[in-house]
This record gives structure tokens, sequence and C-alpha cells, in this order.
């Protein structure tokens, strides 16, 4: 199998140049070599490497900035997104891309099915939902997976970030009203890997009865102050901490150029019903995401 990952220094990216390439030859070429924005250039790099299969991880995350250069954030996750799928239909490739829960507006109070209409409050999540609609609108071979709250140890997240505060900050305030499913980038990666190992085995029509859009993220929900207390209960190296007071706070206290839902959490239940696997509860990836040197074969992804 011959494997096209974009965004592969990402979050997600870097775990699936790990878990991809017992398939095949994964291609992850730099942002030196291949400048995303040039839309020309992208599409001149599919037709040259004739991938079986295009992993998209890149886009563009900051949800803050994005509020600033719409365009930009248009350009990679919207735009990029639609060029991979024309192409990825020329060449009868698959297409996997990765989206967010923020393409919802937070109005629900129970996780979100595949079913709910997106509504999203930023410019982020617009952009998203718009890379998303390209991709259905093209048709082809493709599997949409949303998620949220992805986090590593590699790069700054919320996770790397309430670590950091605790070593400085005696009292920390965290947002109580903001609820998701918090996913490492480990599990979603290797469930990804795991989809395509098993399309492998049963041939294109098994993969084409299941394309379409999905929720993949770990189990359960939780707002962020308490995710914020799991971390520091399981931080390796609490012996660092000089925080001595955690304390529940509202978003408002924290002003931010774009508004987010106060409630993603993703039902993954369809995923886990077309492919027969779900990720972990989010509490049992985090310990094992904050657990030195866990292995790849140690994290639960779990037949179903």
């Amino acid at each position: 199998m011959r494997i096209l990952l974009l965004g592969g220094s990402g979050h997600i990216g870097w775990e699936l140049q790990r878990s991809l390439a017992p398939l095949g030859e994964v291609l992850a070429p730099p942002r030196a070599e291949l400048d995303l924005l040039d839309h020309a250039a992208l599409r001149e790099a599919v037709r040259s490497l004739r991938p079986d299969v295009i992993v998209n991880a890149a886009a563009f995350t900051d949800v803050d900035r994005a509020e600033t250069v719409p365009d930009l954030a248009r350009s990679l996750n919207a735009l990029v997104p639609a060029a991979l799928a024309e192409e990825a239909r020329q060449l009868g490739a698959t297409l996997i891309h990765y989206s967010t829960d923020y393409v919802f507006d937070g109005s629900k109070s129970h996780p979100y099915q595949e079913h709910d209409i997106p509504h999203p409050l930023n410019v982020y999540g617009k952009t998203k939902l718009e890379g998303e609609q390209a991709i259905e609108s093209l048709g082809g071979l493709f599997l949409i997976l949303r998620t949220g709250w992805v986090y590593s140890l590699r790069r700054p997240c919320f996770v790397t970030r309430v670590l950091g505060w605790a070593r400085r900050q005696p009292t920390l305030r965290i947002a109580a009203d903001q609820v998701g499913s918090p996913t490492w980038a480990r599990p979603l990666a290797q469930a990804t890997a795991g989809i395509l190992a098993r399309a492998a085995a049963e041939g294109t029509e098994w993969l084409e009865q299941r394309a379409g859009t999905y929720h993949l993220a770990c189990r359960g929900a939780v707002n962020r102050y308490e995710w914020a207390r799991s971390i520091l209960s399981l931080d390796p190296a609490k012996s660092e901490q000089v925080v001595q007071d955690l304390q529940p706070a509202a978003s408002a206290e924290f002003p931010a150029p774009a508004k987010r839902p106060a409630f993603s959490a993703l039902d993954s239940s369809r995923f886990a019903r077309a492919f027969g696997v779900q990720l972990p509860e989010w509490q049992v990836a985090l310990r094992l995401a904050l657990m030195p040197n866990t292995s790849p074969g140690s994290v639960p992804i779990q037949t179903v």
C-alpha cells in the first residue's frame, strides 16, 4: 500500500507515521517540500506520487487566530480537502480526512451523532465543515473522521499547558462549562491504521460500503476543569508541581476571539458498529498517555 500522509508533524500525524508504517510505504513530505497553500503544487504531487491512500491530518487548528486570518484557515481547512478529494477520485484512491467536534454549536446536552445538524460558531469550525462538504459533494471513496479535544505530549495542547501551569502557579482556575471528549492521538491513529489494514484484507467493496462521515473520539465526556484535575492526579512528576488549589471557573473569565461550543462531546457508536472497534474511555487513554514509556501495543483499541 502506498500512503500519502499530510500533516505528519501534528498530534495525529506523528502517531500516524508509526501506525501506518506496517501497511506499506508512507510518504509524509514536510512543509519545506510540499507547501499545502500552493494548491496547484499539491495536486501535482498527488498525481506524481499516485498513492493508494491519502490521509489528511493537516489543518489550520489555531482556533482563535483563525478569526483574524479566515482566508488562510479556509485555504487549509476547506480548499485543501477539496483538492485532495478531487485528485483521489481521479486516481481511484481512498481519502481519509479528519474533522472536528467544533462543527457543532454546543446546544445539545448529550453526545453529538452524525445525523445532528452542524452549526459552527467560529471560523475554524465553519472552514472545517466546508472541507467536509467539499469531500462529500465530490464523492469517491472517502472517510471523514470527526474527533475532538485531541492531545499528545509532543506538541502544545491542553494537557501540556495544564502540566506547565501546575509547575508555575499555586492556583489554577479552569473552565468548568466546556464539555467534550478528550482524545489521545495514538489510539486515534491506530484505529485509522486498523481500518486500512482490514480494507486491504477484505477488499475495496468492504470500504466502499462504509464510506461516509463518522465520529471517532475516546469514549465519555468531561468538562475542562475535571479533565485538568485528572491530568494533575496522573502527572508522572507530581513532585514538580507547585499548584495547591485547582478551582472551577466560567469560560467568560477567559475572553477569546473565537466562541467555542459549551458541549461538543461525540458519540462514536456508529463507527464501532461499522468497523468493529472503539477507542478507550478518555480516562484510560489519559492514564496511558501520561505513563512513561507507554508502548503502542498497550493502548486498548477494543474490538466490539
